[in-house]
């Protein structure tokens, strides 16, 4: 029927036209508006497109891109066109209308105000829906393309026995729909009711009846799709119950059926489907019986059941009959998630072995030959000794090293050695002079490698390089050195053309350089260079003289961001490394695979799980996470990323994983085979921090396997707080070689402790072998000590180095003044059946700004040495130094005489000359020297040298054996 109008109409009013030259200056502005915002939307596209394209991964790109596309399109058009018919079919039906009442009356006026409008409002309305509606779906790519490319785990879940794949790929691409179909009803529902209500449909204040028959039976049947919509719900609902995640006494984040889900919830959501179905056919009779009644009830009815059936039944059940007996009604479930979760963390496996914590061996002498043979003791803690490193090698103000240095293995003379090794990277904030030539053209990269000996320092307390100097030379050989890639450089950098780089300085000046790797985008393209412009909002970019032929521009330069943005769908380790492999710098990125859907399993926050002592003060080192929420993780790919050209390659570490196989059906050829890995590059591959850090925090609870134990909370554990510091965070994973009771040599291992919960005495160590390419890799090991039984735990054993008098004045002294002592990693080593401890002590002050190596603490069985160096302090703990003086002989008077000391003068002024560097090296550490204490060290080890070489040289011809009173002895020593 026509719309309804009329009455009077209003006197016009002529409104004075703008001049031709006005028209024309707003059409050209809005013109050129329209293009500015056009090329800044196509800037944005075509630099990614640039950069995928020079990184080799635009099949990311476009794969993801499409699949952008078709989801926006095709739900953005289905979205569009549900609520565009309803409306039409809603105009369609419209009564003929009779103004008899007040609120017809007054519909009539905005009924022929968009009477004239009426196709541009409601094109309007279904594209503003349908864009609404294809953003929203835009954004679940990820979850398209594990749907329609996931693979089978060859697992199925213990309740319906189905695919696990079903619940990590179909069931979140079911759920979407589900959600979308939702939306679409709603959206249909309120569109025509309201197309009804203003074509005069329905009614709420005129005569007669509130709605018209045509009306009933419209909203009736989307009402009915509606309630058939809850129906599909509720069966998802089912399925959903093995993801489900809720609150219990065993776990906070407790997944998967209970009894009380298994007994209750269960058949209610089948009950509540059927009720569901049954009413959404009673929607669509009102097709016939043009009547809300039956529906009406019907709905009623369903509301009531969900109360019933889907809350206050559940309830009951767990009131009476979980709750007095919950152990056994819950013990086969847990059973279920122990086993889920412990397969969906790769914990399956872990061998816990009993360990007494106390040594079974007395002889002292035989501990201290099996502690080197036992673990290559780290001195040199990597997050300590940055400034140290930044200090003697930083060479110019523009380079700088990362806050935390890391640890790797590099061999020579056929030995493996721990190193801890740093590269020296861009700092822009040193350089002379900023400014926009100095910034993106003269400085664009770092130099060399620096590295050191992780087990040992030199007299001083510095670091004993492998690595050093610009250029860097030592034992790594020769390798591209030009770091254009690395955790420090954030900003972009045009290199390549006209402009020289600064390549380094040495006694001759400056040495200059120009880019010649395939890097980044090429900038002699004029349309290339307005796109990077408009992106970096950067004008000069356009006409700088110091952009030409061969020009590059290189951006996303940190390994992790390189690594994060040719591969989307994977969780970055928050510690990328550098090592040396085939002449090149290349940065290892470890990455996983994760899902929420894996049933049975609990989840984990990885931001909250892989925080520690270090995260805390180093952001860069956090975890980058595709889901924070997740309950099954692989560490599936390994990445490396060339310093020099930025080259990205993703290698399959995982061969099994499901997850990795679906991703590469989705991105095929993106990520190379295992067997693709050199060996070279094979031997500085490790177990990644941030999978073991998971692994620890789920093992403090997952450790057993026995569903009443679990459910008693009493073989809980908890990660201690570092206690080397004040943040109150945990303790960090330290990497270690070492090897473990069970095995014959040494390993690469990352390690960590755990203490009881609420206590903090120790209750286990565990370890993982986190050398690649060995059979043992990955293989958890946990030492579980007895609870009968109190070994102290960190914080125990760093409070007893606080206390002890002798250690508490030393540290005092060391602390007097401009000085300050920092404490180094807390080792814990497993030896003959106790633990050892071994933590480095620090000093920074007296002028230098950087911290030195002065003392090591050492603990095993109750005995603590504070010594200057690791073999003294192990000496003096397992008494293997040879401290053991004659005694004083009594002369029957009460008076004692001193052992006969020797005639030898060489003998005598060589200990003389030991006592007299002893006494300079004490006065120099009051006053905080440590230029004059370091040589005052220096002398002091010469004159017990030459003591020693002439005791055994008098002992070769018979000569007496000297015992001078009161010399000293590095061991006993209590300088810093």
């Amino acid at each position: 029927m026509p719309d309804r109008g009329g009455g009077p109409t209003g006197p016009r009013i002529r409104v004075g036209r703008p001049s031709r030259r006005v028209r024309t200056l707003l059409m050209t502005l809005g013109v050129l508006a329209v293009l500015g915002m056009a090329f800044t939307m196509f800037a944005g596209f075509w630099t990614d497109w640039l950069w995928y394209r020079s990184v080799n991964y635009s099949s990311v790109f476009t794969t993801t891109l499409w699949t952008k596309i078709g989801l926006f399109f095709v739900f953005g058009l289905l979205m569009a066109l549900a609520v565009g018919f309803n409306i039409w079919l809603a105009h369609r039906l419209r009564p003929p209308l009779s103004a008899m009442s007040m609120e017809q009356q007054n519909l009539d006026r905005y009924r022929m105000g968009i009477a004239p409008y009426k196709k541009w409002l409601l094109l309007g309305i279904t594209a503003l829906v349908g864009l609404i509606a294809g953003a929203s779906a835009s954004s679940q790519w990820r979850t398209w393309l594990m749907w329609v490319n996931g693979v089978s785990f060859g697992e199925k879940d213990p309740q319906f026995k189905l695919d696990i794949s079903f619940f990590t790929f179909d069931l979140p691409w079911y759920r979407f729909l589900l959600g979308f179909g939702f939306a679409a009803a709603i959206l249909s529902v309120i569109a025509a009711a309201l197309t009804h209500y203003l074509y005069g449909g329905l009614r709420i204040t005129s005569p007669g009846a509130r709605a018209t028959a045509a009306a009933t039976g419209h909203l009736s049947v989307l009402m009915g799709i509606f309630v058939a919509l809850k129906a599909v719900a509720y069966w998802l609902d089912r399925y959903g119950l093995a993801v489900k995640s809720s609150d219990f006494k065993a776990t906070d984040n407790w997944t998967g059926l209970r009894y009380v889900d298994a007994n209750a919830y269960l058949p209610a959501k089948t009950i509540l489907f059927c009720i569901a179905v049954i009413c959404a056919l009673l929607f669509f009779a009102t097709l016939w019986r043009r009547t809300w009644q039956l529906p009406v009830i019907g709905f009623g009815l369903m509301v009531l059941s969900a109360i019933l059936i889907g809350g206050l039944y559940p309830a009951i059940v767990q009131k009476f009959q979980v709750q007095p007996n919950e152990q056994a009604k819950e013990a086969p479930y847990v059973s279920k998630n122990l086993k889920a979760t412990r397969e969906a963390y790769g914990i399956d496996d872990a061998q816990v072995t009993e360990y007494g914590g106390a040594s079974t061996t007395t002889d002292k002498t035989k501990l201290r030959d099996d502690v080197d043979s036992t673990a290559s003791i780290r001195v040199m803690d990597p997050n300590i000794v940055s400034p140290t490193f930044q200090q003697l090698q930083q060479m110019r103000n523009y380079y700088a090293f990362p806050t935390n240095l890391d640890v790797d293995r590099y061999s020579k003379d056929g030995k493996d050695q721990d190193t801890v090794i740093g590269l020296r990277e861009l700092n822009l904030a040193g350089i002379p002079k900023n400014n926009w030539i100095n910034d993106h053209f003269r400085y664009t990269h770092g130099y060399g490698v620096v590295a050191a000996k992780g087990t040992t320092a030199d007299s001083e307390g510095r670091p004993v390089f492998t690595e050093s100097n610009l250029p860097s030379q030592g034992d790594l050989g020769t390798y591209q050195q030009r770091v254009y890639y690395g955790e420090k450089t954030t900003e972009y950098s045009i290199v390549g053309g006209p402009q020289k780089e600064i390549d380094y300085s040495d006694d001759n000046g400056e040495k200059t350089f120009s880019y010649t790797g395939k890097s980044g985008v090429n900038l002699s393209n004029p349309v290339n260079r307005a796109a990077y412009a408009v992106a970096f909002n950067e004008p000069q970019i356009l006409y700088s003289g110091a952009i030409g032929e061969g020009s590059r521009i290189l951006y996303n330069r940190t390994p992790k961001e390189r690594v994060e943005a040719v591969a989307p769908w994977l969780t970055i380790d928050g510690d990328a490394y550098p090592a040396v492999v085939d002449g090149e710098i290349q940065w290892i990125v470890d990455a996983y695979t994760t899902t929420n859907g894996y049933p049975y399993s609990s989840r984990t926050t990885l931001g909250d799980t892989t925080a520690d002592s270090l995260t805390a003060t180093n952001n860069s080192r956090a975890v980058v996470a595709q889901q924070n929420q997740v309950n099954y993780i692989r560490n599936s790919v390994k990445a490396t990323v060339d310093a020099y050209t930025g080259e990205v390659k993703l290698y399959q570490w995982d061969t099994k994983d499901p997850v990795l196989k679906t991703w590469m059906k989705a991105f095929p050829g993106t990520v190379e085979p295992k067997t693709a890995i050199t060996q070279s590059l094979m031997d500085h591959l490790r177990y990644p921090q941030d999978l073991f850090k998971v692994q620890r925090e789920l093992l403090s609870r997952y450790h057993v396997e026995d569903a009443t134990t679990f459910l008693s909370g009493s073989e809980v554990w908890q990660v201690p707080d570092d206690p080397t510091n004040k943040s109150g965070d945990a303790v960090p994973p330290y990497y270690l070689s070492m090897k473990m009771p069970d095995q014959k040599d040494q390993a690469f291992s990352l390690t960590t402790t755990f203490t009881p919960n609420g206590r903090d005495n120790l209750s286990a160590f565990m370890s993982v072998d986190a050398e690649a390419g060995t059979s043992d890799y990955g293989k958890i090991r946990i030492l579980k000590l007895p609870t009968n039984t109190t070994v102290s735990g960190p914080k125990q054993v760093q409070s007893t180095f606080n206390s002890e008098q002798d250690i508490a004045e030393t540290i005092s002294l060391l602390n007097r003044g401009d000085s300050s002592v920092e404490y180094g990693n807390l080792l814990t080593v497993p030896l003959d059946g106790g633990l050892l401890y071994v933590e480095p002590v620090y000093v920074r002050g007296g002028g230098l700004k950087y911290p030195l190596l002065r003392k090591v603490l050492v603990t095993y069985g109750g005995n603590t040495a504070f010594e200057d160096t690791l073999d003294e302090a192990l000496n003096k703990v397992f008494g293997a130094d040879g401290e053991t003086t004659t005694p004083p002989e009594d002369d029957g008077g009460g008076t004692t005489t001193p052992p006969p000391t020797s005639d030898n003068p060489t003998v005598q002024e060589a200990l003389n000359d030991a006592q007299k560097a002893f006494e300079e090296g004490q006065a120099a550490l009051k006053k905080g020297d440590w230029e004059a204490y370091g040589q005052a060290q220096k002398d002091l080890e010469d004159a017990l040298q030459r003591a020693e070489d002439a005791q055994a040289e008098e002992d070769k011809s018979g000569g007496a054996s000297p015992s001078p009173s009161g010399s000293p002895s590095p061991s006993s020593s209590p300088s810093g």
